[in-house]
């Protein structure tokens, strides 16, 4: 079975077969996913799926009401969990996001309409023959930077944005040699 060129070995077998570039519309995925693309900055997304389960349960299972009321004392707790990245920036980013995630919830009715909407409620379908040809960031995912920036996230740059968009599916970046390509 052919895959794209960076799923390897576990977990990134499984996270490509099971996870990246499907359609994802639940809220508390789409939170989990901002967190953890930010987290992700700077390091390896292998990293970070080795720790995803550590996440879970140090940002209670991602649930952005209980992430957003996170005091410094659970910061301080945090920054001493070796099951996630232990970055002082990182971790407050991650409780501030979540403060304006519900914002952007109570405007739009769910962050799920509020991130679809930049690319027209449906998934953009690329053409890529090789990771190579994959881009780190496009227009649209510089337009979300700059919007979600604007709202007061952190840690969402056109990069993290960029991958976020492919991770929850709003851009199918298999490639064409890939059994999960879609013409």
């Amino acid at each position: 079975m052919k895959r794209c060129e960076w799923a390897k070995d576990e977990p990134n077998i499984t996270y490509h077969d099971e996870e990246w570039g499907k359609p994802q519309h639940d809220d508390n995925v789409l939170f989990e996913f901002l967190i953890l693309e930010g987290a992700q900055a700077g390091l390896s997304w292998v990293t970070i799926l080795k720790r995803r389960d550590g996440y879970r349960k140090a940002f209670s299972d991602f649930d952005v009401l209980k992430v957003s009321k996170y005091t410094q004392k659970h910061v301080e707790k945090l920054l001493k969990n070796e099951s996630i990245i232990r970055n002082r920036l990182k971790v407050n980013s991650a409780i501030n996001n979540a403060k304006q995630f519900l914002k952007i919830q109570a405007e739009f009715g769910s962050f799920d309409k509020y991130l679809w909407g930049f690319v027209n409620y449906k998934p953009i379908k690329n053409k890529f023959k090789k990771l190579d040809d994959l881009p780190a960031s496009t227009e649209i995912s510089e337009k979300l930077s700059a919007d979600l920036k604007k709202r007061g996230f952190n840690f969402v740059g056109p990069t993290i944005c960029y991958a976020l968009m492919q991770a929850t599916g709003m851009v199918n970046d298999h490639t064409s040699n890939c059994h999960l390509y879609q013409k």
